[in-house]
């Protein structure tokens, strides 16, 4: 990637993306951050230079400049990539880290957060705009849906499917061949060992619906 990249999201997640994107010997052109407090100040040595919907700075982006969005709000998340996608007719980039070991035979789309020491094995299909902390591991043959998080240190087992909008905390196992639904939600520490269903949210060993 040769353009300079503008983050969305003056955060914890816009921070690691920035480190990752230098590492990678990419240019950070600066961060859009909804918060105007943040406006005109500097985070990280990089100028937090307006709101996201700044058209001054939006018009750089598919033509001076590329877009990635660190925002963990998946309802947040999603209007800012329409809004990439509709307005300025581009895919956000993907932010991976240079120490992440991501197989030459997964498949990964656009927009994700792939994060230091993290795993993706043979066969993994990744969605887009993910995040995938620290030192996951996704087991080969996973299917990840699109604006999946999954947690620092989580263990996906082989032939799992995580469908979209799923949250899967820190510290997970999920055993392998198990289905998590469409917006589940697992709690930190959990051992996931049968299907979860869509909207439900589990925790525990083995991980139970909470009510």
């Amino acid at each position: 990637m040769k353009n300079p990249v503008i983050i969305f999201g003056a955060n914890a997640i816009g921070r690691s993306a920035k480190e990752i994107f230098e590492l990678n010997e990419v240019v950070v052109f600066g961060f859009l951050d909804e918060n105007a407090k943040l406006h005109k100040t500097e985070l990280d040595e990089a100028t937090i230079l307006g709101a996201t919907d700044d058209d001054g700075f939006l018009k750089l982006i598919g033509k001076k400049c590329e877009a990635f969005v660190a925002i963990d709000d998946n309802k947040l998340r999603k209007s800012v990539v329409k809004m990439l996608n509709e307005v300025r007719h581009v895919q956000p980039v993907n932010s991976v880290h240079p120490k992440a070991n991501v197989s030459i035979k997964a498949e990964i789309g656009h927009g994700n957060f792939i994060d230091y020491g993290s795993y993706l094995a043979p066969a993994v299909k990744l969605g887009s705009h993910c995040l995938v902390h620290a030192n996951a591991v996704v087991g080969a043959e996973t299917t990840v849906g699109d604006f999946v998080q999954i947690g620092a240190g989580s263990v996906i087992n082989a032939g799992v499917t995580i469908e979209a909008e799923a949250f899967i905390g820190s510290g997970v196992t999920v055993v392998s061949g198990v289905t998590i639904g469409k917006g589940a939600r697992v709690g930190a520490g959990s051992v996931v060992i049968a299907p979860v269903k869509a909207g439900d949210t589990v925790f525990g060993n083995p991980a139970q619906i909470v009510k």
